[in-house]
């Protein structure tokens, strides 16, 4: 077994290597920090002394740690600095050409025992260690940013290296305080493997002109719990970088899933890298700021505004989960509500669940009493949907199945009366294909709520080519009146939320398939590394890999990408049935209820 490592160089003390250099003094090492440029190495010493000088602010550490801290981190502008270190960890600009001259002089400078590593996500680490006089000392470090914050650590391992080396650093990453997961070597590894497809695809909206900046980001970060949206994300990563990252994963996949979209190109050789130029998809206040500032791309409230239909009075047909979540949502907002189910028996179980969900609010301080029973008082139920003839916005929930929906809204053009706007809450059917059965499409617009409809603010709001204007501005008003954030979509397969979210859940299943990770790692990975709320895999398992499979398969037929194909795992799966948490067994087994 390799040695503890105590004396520890870092090479390339930009954003990256200055938090690794942070975590590492913090932690008790002996820190060689080592960047050709003295500003570089200035700037570095100035963020550690920042950040050590909050944390003893916060009462994090004493005055006296502080001080040993700075103490243990010395700078210095050749490789020569780094004889002494038992593990050098280089992350230095993402180049072939400079890594492979970094790993070329440390091999004539560090020890024959010390461990060399590589802070690259794209390139291969194998060919960085073929360079190398000792590739079995050899692998990758990759850290994610703000090191400082964040747990991740992923430990890539090439054919070439020793499983020693690998132990001793996964030794370390736990010392430091971070997850170590242990992947083999590939593009992106596990976590950006996952995210820059994702981020790609995301671009690709945009420069589709299928929704805004604004409302791709809105979506992804409502819709999914994500802590950004991907073209924030992007510019905060650096467009360029970004680039560089899928060009080689479709160097190696030759998925054109990974082939980077022409947009982050264009954004890239006009200089437009992100935040660090100060503009990207989004301007800033300045280069490397923060604050978003408006440009000609920012909407502008109220232009063009078409007004909508006056509503007071809303129907929903439907009696399950989301058809009461959604009749709560408006009720709660002073709506009159008709909730139409197939019959008394069904529509009284929906008021048991909307009475439920409405006790748990009031026991948690977020409602009153009077207001529940004000809420539960607006809701009228009844057995038929003759029963919403007259309300001025109707809105289905019914089950995902084109025919039924196509038949209730052959149901609800007979009975609502002119006028009124029909809305169906669809997550992947073709508006139109409902909206064609009724002989007023120009009044039939997408409103699909999320689950579950209380909770989450995402309303996708999908207009066809035969939608109206004052159909579409309708449902943005009433989006508004119930506290809900809409984002304007075309009417294609998987809107945003669900077009950018399964082919990534998708792709986590191919990892696994090809025995490259599990889905433990896979979930501790993007939980730590892209602060997702949940795993790929917990959230499968959640929203039901039947579920899962059908948008998938509704993905691949709308776009026709083998991309998008779904997994041959997950079919099997399916054909087992092990379909999530509701039958006990998915990828993983859960006790049943």
């Amino acid at each position: 077994m390799d040695t503890p490592l105590r004396t520890i160089a870092v090479v390339g003390l930009g954003t990256m290597g200055t938090g690794i250099a942070e975590v590492l003094a913090r932690a008790g090492r002996e820190v060689i920090g080592i960047d050709v440029s003295e500003a570089a190495a200035r700037q570095a010493v100035a963020s550690l002394e920042a950040s050590t000088a909050r944390a003893v602010r916060r009462e994090g550490i004493t005055e006296r740690e502080r001080r040993d801290v700075l103490a243990r981190f010395r700078t210095f502008g050749d490789l020569q600095a780094a004889a002494d270190a038992e593990l050098v960890i280089e992350v230095v600009p993402e180049t072939y050409e400079i890594k492979q001259q970094v790993f070329r002089d440390l091999d004539a400078v560090v020890s024959p025992a010390a461990i060399l590593a590589t802070g690259t996500n794209a390139l291969s680490v194998t060919r960085l260690a073929a360079e190398s006089r000792r590739p079995e000392r050899v692998l990758g470090l990759h850290f994610f940013n703000p090191a400082p914050a964040m747990k991740l650590v992923e430990v890539v391992s090439s054919v070439l290296t020793a499983p020693s080396a690998v132990e001793t650093v996964t030794r370390l990453a736990r010392e430091l305080g971070k997850q170590p997961v242990a992947v083999g070597d590939r593009p992106g590894f596990v976590a950006d493997g996952l995210l820059f497809g994702y981020l790609n695809q995301a671009a690709a909206m945009y420069e589709a002109n299928y929704a805004s900046r604004e409302d791709i980001d809105a979506a992804m970060r409502l819709g999914c719990g994500l802590p950004m949206g991907p073209l924030a994300l992007l510019d905060l990563i650096g467009v360029d970088t970004a680039r560089t990252v899928l060009e080689a994963m479709y160097s190696a996949s030759h998925d054109r899933l990974h082939a980077p979209a022409p947009v982050l190109g264009q954004l890239s050789r006009a200089g437009l890298t992100g935040r660090k130029s100060g503009r990207g998809f989004y301007t800033y206040d300045a280069p490397g700021g923060r604050t978003v500032v408006p440009d000609a791309l920012t909407p502008v409230a109220g232009a063009g505004a078409v007004a909508g239909r006056p509503v007071s009075s809303v129907g929903v047909a439907g009696s399950g989960t989301m058809a009461s979540g959604i009749a709560e949502v408006f009720a709660k907002a002073g709506y009159a509500v008709v909730l139409a189910a197939r019959g008394p028996e069904k529509a009284d179980t929906a008021r048991e669940r909307i009475a439920t969900s409405l006790e748990r609010s009031v026991s948690k301080g977020r409602l009153t009493a009077q207001a529940r029973d004000e809420t539960l008082a607006r809701i009228t139920l009844a057995g038929s949907l003759d029963a919403l003839a007259g309300v001025d916005l109707a809105v289905e929930a019914v089950a995902e199945d084109l025919e039924v929906k196509r038949e209730l809204f052959r149901t609800l053009d007979k009975v609502c009366k002119p006028g009124a706007v029909l809305a169906t809450t669809t997550s992947s059917l073709p508006v139109v294909a409902v909206a064609r059965v009724t002989s007023r499409p120009q009044d039939v617009v997408g409103m699909h709520f999320f689950n579950p409809a209380p909770a989450m603010k995402l309303v996708e709001v999908v207009r066809t080519v035969l939608t109206g204007d004052d159909a579409h501005a309708t449902v943005r008003e009433v989006c508004a009146a119930v506290r809900k954030h809409p984002v304007d979509c075309g009417d294609r397969a998987g809107f945003i939320v669900n077009a950018l979210l399964f082919p990534y859940l998708n792709n986590a299943v191919k990892m696994v398939e090809e025995h490259y990770a599990t889905p433990d790692d896979i979930d501790a990975a993007m939980k730590l590394g892209g602060g997702y709320p949940m795993g790929p895999f917990e959230l499968l398992d959640v929203v039901g890999l039947d579920v899962s499979l059908a948008i998938e398969k509704v993905l691949h037929g709308e776009f026709r990408d083998p991309g998008l194909a779904p997994a041959p795992l997950l079919e099997h799966l399916v054909a087992a049935g092990c379909l999530g948490r509701k039958t006990g067994r998915g990828f993983r087994e859960y006790a049943r209820r």
